[in-house]
């Protein structure tokens, strides 16, 4: 474990919080698809977006639609699954935008993690926080920092005692922090949220 050595000697009070290693970052297929059910899932419980994701599969034949079969689905079908008028419009969004320009598996892989922020979050629907855990958890990219997660920014308030009264000071200490655990940043998140929640990932 690479990232573990790495926080032991660059930040000690991170490395303390590490009683066993996380999940290793996996590199995922159908990255369309999996932006498409993040934003299905998104401020819904586990339970309920695994639900909605079920019936959405069940739309057609319980297998992976490809990026036109959502296109040809009605706004009103994607409705009766237990989608909000809003998601159903930033489904149809990111499907249509994918398809559009042509966005596979592969042109993603080779994009860095700035270009592939700047060419979703041009899709309405899709906010920066959402395509951070995409290149997190979908792309497996190791060096993420999602400093707007709410989560996160509690936890390092918590570990490193910052004072959060200062917005625009809070974030610049964040960024310090963050920056000693580059290139490993997103293990470094995994390990805070684990800390924050108590629970192992």
């Amino acid at each position: 474990m690479e990232h573990i050595a790495h926080f032991q000697k660059k930040d000690k009070r991170l490395a303390k919080i590490i009683n066993q290693p996380v999940s290793e970052l996996r590199l995922l297929k159908n990255i369309p698809l999996t932006l498409i059910a993040s934003i299905m899932s998104q401020q819904l419980s586990t339970k309920v977006a695994d639900v909605i994701h079920k019936r959405f599969l069940a739309l057609y034949g319980d297998k992976e639609p490809t990026l036109q079969q959502i296109l040809d689905t009605p706004l009103t079908t994607l409705r009766s699954i237990g989608l909000s008028n809003a998601k159903t419009t930033y489904v149809h969004n990111v499907a249509k935008f994918c398809f559009e320009h042509n966005i596979t598996d592969k042109t993603l892989k080779m994009m860095t993690n700035d270009e592939v922020i700047e060419l979703l979050t041009q899709i309405k629907g899709v906010g920066r926080w959402t395509v951070e855990m995409l290149l997190m958890f979908t792309l497996g990219r190791e060096d993420v920092f999602a400093i707007d997660d709410l989560g996160l920014q509690q936890s390092m308030i918590k570990l490193y005692k910052l004072d959060p009264s200062d917005k625009k000071q809070l974030r610049e200490k964040l960024l310090k922090i963050s920056s000693k655990w580059s290139p490993y940043r997103t293990y470094a998140c995994m390990y805070l949220w684990r800390w924050k929640d108590g629970k192992v990932i």
